[in-house]
């Protein structure tokens, strides 16, 4: 793409971006954004598959799926289209034809709830089952959020239809940038920027997704999986995919997410950028408990931002200290305190190959007591390559300045890289990116293991030992003194100059006073 193209499809990015966050605004009236987001979210899937869909179907044929009457559907037609796209839609349930009488049709909450269950049903008994079921759960058409009656909630429903009619993406294949895609992240990080707390917990920051899948992926020429064990809205899986330039993995993406909402908005991103059903496997769990893909493991690249010092069952259930995620540790991360029990969980999932980037909470890499034991477990066995301290203020929910350590089996030295990389940030609005000089600096030195003065620097593992296991950056990497120097002489020499001005001031205006008395 030329750098005008760039320019142009930049602009039309931001241009969608806008007015898709506008229509969110504009419609939800009342409602809260955080609880309003469902409905955007599940209109513009719905619009993109329905594109989508009715693009599959008219492909090398002279017809206009949209205007095609039910009955000439047969049930050769919609086999072989489920086979191929995970789903069917009928020509009147597609996106267009709703939305063109939205605003007249008093049933039209009740349509668009059967329209939901009919293409989730759809793929009852085909492979495709696991990833289309439940989809629309979260689209409550019925919900007292939309209005008290149904025609207050058919008003909102046919606003936000037409609302997101307005938006020009394009063709669906025809487009050079992924529009549906991008306006459907672009509306998870708003959220998640205005919800505080409940929106970092499923969204990662597309320029720390970046770093995080570049370090994960670094010097891997073919990957087998890429998995991500608290999967939140995909967010990190996605741009995984995106820096192998295009190329898919051999066993696509894996992931698992606890709350069902965000599972939800998981599989809906995948669907959005273009991530076919085959091609991904998010699933619905707790990853700590009831973990999937154990018969899937090993994986080459692992990248997760897991909760932070979230609370879980721990020495609570006896049979965790025999789970082989966590048995060779010899200990179970604290109750309180569950960081390490997901580093454990990846690192038992991670390949001999690959390698797993994890943001992590500062505080576990300097406590003492069962987190310290863990680390000591982690070193002993050469498994940590990179422990990177990141700016504050880079993740939505939280303003610390978080960690991503990064794992491997298949290290060459005996030394742990810490990387101080907190310094690295530009300001936009009241938070804080990595720009791309700074995701070059990371990765550069991430890539030559150099020591560089107040940047990075390689530690032999006998001397972290003898620093109690400690793994935070800043033991190891000297901070750059930014203080001004002063010249004391100097200095003294300008009060000694300002007293003598002070002291023939002050006895100015005592004489003054003494020629105003008499």
């Amino acid at each position: 793409m030329s750098k005008n193209n760039g320019t142009t499809a930049n602009h039309q990015r931001a241009l969608v971006q806008r007015q898709i966050w506008e229509i969110a605004n504009d419609v939800r009236g009342a409602v809260d954004g955080w609880d309003f987001k469902q409905y955007v979210f599940g209109t513009l899937f719905y619009r993109f598959i329905s594109e989508n869909f009715a693009n599959y179907m008219e492909a090398d044929k002279d017809i206009a799926y949209s205007k095609l009457s039910n009955d000439v559907i047969t049930p050769e037609i919609k086999d072989d289209a489920i086979k191929t796209k995970g789903y069917f839609i009928y020509p009147c349930q597609l996106f267009a034809n709703i939305t063109a009488t939205a605003h007249t049709n008093d049933n039209l909450n009740t349509d668009l709830a059967r329209i939901f269950s009919s293409i989730e049903s759809s793929a009852t008994g085909y492979p495709s089952e696991g990833e289309i079921k439940g989809l629309f759960a979260d689209f409550d058409t019925t919900s007292n959020r939309l209005g008290y009656t149904v025609q207050d909630k058919n008003a909102r429903l046919a606003a936000v239809l037409k609302g997101v009619e307005k938006i020009e993406f394009g063709n669906v294949y025809e487009r050079e940038i992924d529009l549906f895609g991008d306006a459907y992240e672009s509306l998870i990080s708003s959220y998640a920027a205005n919800a505080g707390i409940s929106g970092g917990a499923m969204f990662t920051p597309q320029h720390v997704s970046r770093l995080i899948a570049g370090i994960a992926l670094h010097g891997q020429t073919s990957v087998n999986k890429i998995y991500d064990p608290a999967v939140g809205s995909g967010s990190l899986l996605l741009q995984a995919q995106k820096h192998l330039n295009g190329h898919i993995t051999e066993g696509g993406l894996y992931g698992q997410e606890i709350n069902p909402t965000t599972y939800n908005m998981a599989r809906m991103n995948m669907f959005l950028h273009n991530v076919n059903y085959d091609k991904f496997n998010i699933q619905l769990g707790n990853t700590l408990i009831d973990p999937y893909f154990s018969d899937e493991k090993p994986f080459d690249v692992i990248v997760s931002n897991p909760p932070y010092s979230m609370k879980w069952i721990g020495s609570d259930d006896p049979n965790l200290m025999n789970d082989d995620r966590f048995a060779p540790a010899g200990v179970l991360a604290p109750k309180h305190k569950a960081d390490f029990a997901f580093v454990l969980h990846a690192l038992s999932y991670l390949s001999s190959k690959g390698r797993a980037a994890i943001v992590c909470f500062p505080g576990i890499f300097c406590s003492r007591g069962i987190q310290q034991k863990i680390r000591k477990y982690l070193v002993d066995n050469n498994y940590v390559e990179t422990v990177i301290s990141l700016a504050a203020n880079l993740f939505y929910g939280t303003s610390y300045a978080l960690n991503v350590l990064v794992l491997s089996k298949h290290k060459t030295n005996t030394t742990i890289q810490f990387i101080d990389a907190s310094s690295l940030y530009k300001k936009e609005t009241n938070k804080k990116v990595l720009a791309d000089e700074h995701f070059k600096k990371i990765m550069d030195v991430f890539d030559r293991k150099d020591d560089v003065d107040y940047f990075a620097k390689s530690v032999g593992l006998e001397e972290i030992a003898k620093n109690d296991y400690i793994l935070s950056v800043n033991s190891y990497v000297e901070r750059k003194d930014t203080r001004e120097l002063i010249d004391i002489t100097k200095l003294n020499a300008q009060i000694k100059f300002r007293s003598g001005k002070i002291n023939q001031l002050c006895r100015d205006i005592d004489s003054i006073v003494a020629e105003i008395v008499t």
